[in-house]
């Protein structure tokens, strides 16, 4: 930009796309997805199998309602220091 002000450099610099940063990684996922298309179908199946749930209300309230409340530093029985051997 020989012969440009800071004004004319600084259009030419808005004019111009900018280029947009891409992360190993992302890069990385979209390339697995490019090779590996059935790679969607599988995602969403796995999914399906830990997450994708109906709930079970009475389930889920006889489970909240066996809740037994526990002390606080339950590990240490009486808050007793642990013996070492010596």
């Amino acid at each position: 930009m020989v012969g440009m002000n800071n004004a004319q450099e600084q259009r030419e610099r808005e004019n111009q796309p900018m280029k947009l940063y891409e992360s190993e990684h992302t890069k990385f996922m979209r390339e697995l997805f490019e090779k590996n298309p059935q790679l969607a179908e599988d995602q969403k199946e796995a999914r399906a199998i830990w997450w994708d749930k109906k709930l079970d209300r009475d389930e889920r309230r006889r489970f909240k309602d066996s809740n037994v409340p526990q002390k606080g530093y339950v590990y240490f029985g009486n808050n007793a220091p642990v013996k070492t051997p010596d």
